[in-house]
């Protein structure tokens, strides 16, 4: 540790060495040692108190002052090695510009808006011509149109909240008027409502009585009560249901054909009725005039 002290504060403060060489003497290693279940710091060669320990105390302190003052790394460092930043390239005189032949220059270095930055930094002294700064038509009509998007007039900004205040009433109207219209639809819908379930009920109970209707069929066919879940109950329902459809698609064929024996008929009829006015004609024309003396 003092070779390094010494080494780094050398060249800079010719009292480093012998001050880094007593710190290092009178401030040795610290040890951690548990007491009492905590952690104590001991200062080896110095137990108890004294002229040795006060001694070994003032050094320490001597050193740390030394360290505040001339901006040395703290003796705890260990074998830490401290940190020198290079030193930075800066380009104080002189004015630079980038070299288009170069193949190390940046591309960024040769366009336009660093020949800004250049003019914008060191003046004319850059060299660079400030007519070629403005922007062309194209660049400075882009930039009014961003400008307009971004920052609108009052006029235009007026326009816009009228026509958002307008949309907004136009929708507030059309909600009123759907509410309204439901609300003159709401007696009738609950009319509907309710009929629809009366009909239900009416519906249910309907089925409710079917299948009472049935069971006691059934029991009457088989003898016992049996369960509406069975499989007898449901080939029994099963074979009344096709002798339904059977009944019904007789009565149907039976009126089909008593209306078309009723067209017939009415058919024969009218031709009946059409007949007899020109019989009625022809007897008419027959007949002699009688002369009256």
């Amino acid at each position: 540790m003092t070779s390094f002290l010494t080494t780094a504060a050398s060249g800079l403060y010719p009292e480093a060495p012998a001050l880094c060489a007593c710190a290092e003497r009178a401030t040795p290693a610290p040890r951690w040692r548990p007491a009492s279940g905590r952690a104590a710091l001991r200062l080896r060669g110095t137990s108890g108190s004294g002229p040795k320990m006060a001694a070994a105390m003032a050094a320490r302190s001597e050193a740390m002052a030394a360290v505040r003052r001339w901006r040395l790394p703290p003796f705890s460092l260990g074998g830490a090695r401290a940190y020198n930043a290079p030193r930075l390239g800066l380009r104080l005189g002189g004015v630079y510009l980038p070299d288009p032949a170069n193949p190390k220059t940046p591309r960024w270095q040769l366009e336009p808006g660093f020949e800004t930055k250049l003019y914008g930094r060191y003046g004319a002294a850059s060299g660079v011509d400030p007519a070629r700064l403005w922007p062309s038509p194209a660049q400075l009509a882009e930039a009014q149109a961003e400008e307009r998007e971004l920052f609108p007039s009052l006029r235009e900004m007026q326009a816009a909240l009228d026509a958002k205040e307008h949309e907004e009433a136009e929708r507030k109207r059309k909600r009123e008027e759907f509410i309204a219209s439901r609300m003159a639809k709401m007696p009738q819908m609950i009319a509907d409502w309710c009929r629809q379930k009366e009909e239900r009920k009416t519906k249910e109970k309907e089925e409710k009585e079917r299948r009472q209707r049935l069971l006691a069929e059934a029991r009457e066919r088989l003898g016992y009560n049996v369960d509406h879940r069975s499989p007898e109950f449901q080939e029994m329902v099963q074979e009344m249901e096709k002798a339904r459809r059977q009944e019904l698609k007789l009565q149907k064929k039976q009126r089909r054909e008593q209306a078309v024996a009723k067209k017939v008929e009415e058919r024969a009829a009218a031709a009946a009725a059409a007949s007899q006015p020109a019989q009625a004609g022809e007897v008419g024309e027959e007949t002699p005039p009688v002369q009256v003396t």
